[in-house]
């Protein structure tokens, strides 16, 4: 896939910090293990990438339609897998040195300051606005159960309110986010991984048992051609939404080991292809079959359009709430460290246990506030997905490899470039708006007490 990047970094050999820059990155959540195996990868992208995305695919169909739907799923697949692996090939290209953090490479590309402005930014626009999401997803989640196990009709059930849910959701990020690097949340990864491949499989097997709809209409929604555009630009939005692993990627792959013999990028590329397979197992189905059998019908979260058979949509529900929690902790614990970072190296806050619990619940407490104000689901992904998953995940990379290894003009790698460039840089125009509209649109018609 292009242009061969070295890798000579020896984690054990070269180390040029003072004892007090080793304490802190020791303290740090991003540099304070580098022992992972490759399958941590493997789970830990699956846990990044497969979520929320994913239970809005069938409903991003029926706004693109069945030609430019099926598409876009499988060139973003194509194109994602191709930046992915970009990232991880530019990990460790100086010797002796990595680059942990996506703003870190983003400054060797494009300098000390305005890499900096380009870059977290937009991180810490798809990570908080991930975990936003995934809050109002696990709530949602949550409440589906609720409904179905005790339903609003019968006697002593009370028809709870939304904003409850999300709150006992993120009750368990208030324990789980005290967790301290990526190694300690390998397990919960791991489960969410494993939950987010269950869940996937019971959508569409759910789907196909339950058959094609009477009446199923294939056509757009919308009445009017501006509805029609807006709904496709919030489409467009959701499928950029579901493929988002990239932005902690870098961050994944520090937690690796790294010798001149075994350079770390061998493994973390094992386990992104291992991660991409699961991705395209999960995506297509759910997405080509939801829309299949349910049509412009279908929820703008496949597994509201399912109430039967009521045990597995309960069980399938209860999986998406396991695998946001671990989703939820993957994307926080970059921001963990960001915040940490300017904390203790900026304004020399001391590396202790009450500065890591006051600012991981503070930061907690605020994505439950803004999910409660914003529960939008289908507008928070078209409009995320376009406005700073796009840059971030479609083109960012591309144009750091330009700007790093310079390949040939109208080489294959200069033209693939190009066109991935190209690609993201038309989902981030356009996406937002549609993304935008849904909000307003949601947002008019939205019942706290539905």
């Amino acid at each position: 896939m292009g242009t061969q990047a070295p890798s000579n970094y020896d984690d054990s050999k070269i180390d040029t910090r003072t004892e007090e820059e080793k304490a802190i990155d020791a303290w740090l959540p991003i540099t304070s293990s580098r022992n992972a195996k490759w399958w941590y990868s493997a789970f830990h992208n699956v846990t990044a990438m497969v979520g929320a995305g994913v239970l809005s695919l069938p409903y991003a169909m029926s706004e693109l339609g069945w030609g430019p739907g099926v598409t876009v799923m499988i060139v973003s697949w194509i194109i994602t897998l191709y930046t992915l692996w970009q990232m991880v090939e530019m990990h460790e290209m100086i010797p002796g040195k990595r680059f942990d953090r996506y703003h870190e490479l983003g400054q060797h590309a494009f300098g000390e300051k305005l890499g900096l402005w380009i870059v977290v930014p937009q991180q810490l626009i798809v990570e908080v606005g991930v975990d936003i999401v995934y809050m109002v997803t696990g709530g949602k989640s949550l409440q589906k159960v609720h409904q179905l196990v005790c339903k609003p009709q019968e006697e002593g059930c009370a028809n709870i309110k939304l904003s409850y849910f999300i709150m006992i959701f993120a009750s368990v990020h208030f324990v789980l986010s005290h967790l301290p690097n990526f190694n300690s949340i390998s397990g919960v990864s791991l489960a969410a991984a494993v939950m987010s491949l269950s869940y996937s499989t019971i959508a569409w097997g759910a789907s196909v048992k339950k058959g094609v709809q009477p009446n199923v209409d294939y056509g757009y929604k919308a009445h009017s051609t501006a509805g029609t555009v807006f709904d496709f630009l919030s489409g467009l939005g959701e499928v950029a939404f579901a493929y988002a692993g990239h932005n902690v990627v870098l961050e994944i792959q520090a937690t690796i080991p790294s010798t001149p013999d075994k350079p770390s990028k061998v493994p973390m590329w094992r386990g992104v292809v291992v991660a991409y397979i699961v991705v395209a197992l999960c995506y297509f189905p759910v997405a080509f079959i939801g829309y299949w059998m349910f049509g412009n019908a279908v929820d703008d979260n496949i597994l509201m359009s399912l109430n039967k058979p009521t045990w597995l949509i309960i069980m399938a529900n209860m999986f998406v709430v396991v695998h946001v929690i671990g989703s939820y902790q993957v994307y926080a614990m970059p921001v963990f460290d960001m915040i940490e970072t300017v904390l203790v190296k900026k304004l020399r806050f001391k590396p202790t246990w009450y500065l890591r619990f006051v600012t991981r619940n503070i930061y907690v407490a605020f994505t439950m506030f803004v999910g409660i104000t914003f529960p939008f689901f289908g507008g928070l992904l078209g409009f995320f997905g376009g406005f700073a998953f796009a840059p971030t995940t479609y083109f960012l990379p591309c144009i750091m490899w330009l700007a790093i290894y310079k390949p040939r003009r109208w080489s294959l790698s200069w033209i693939a470039n190009w066109v991935c460039i190209i690609f993201g840089v038309l989902l981030m125009i356009l996406a937002p708006i549609g993304g935008l509209r849904s909000i307003i649109v949601q947002a008019k018609t939205y019942k706290f007490y539905n």
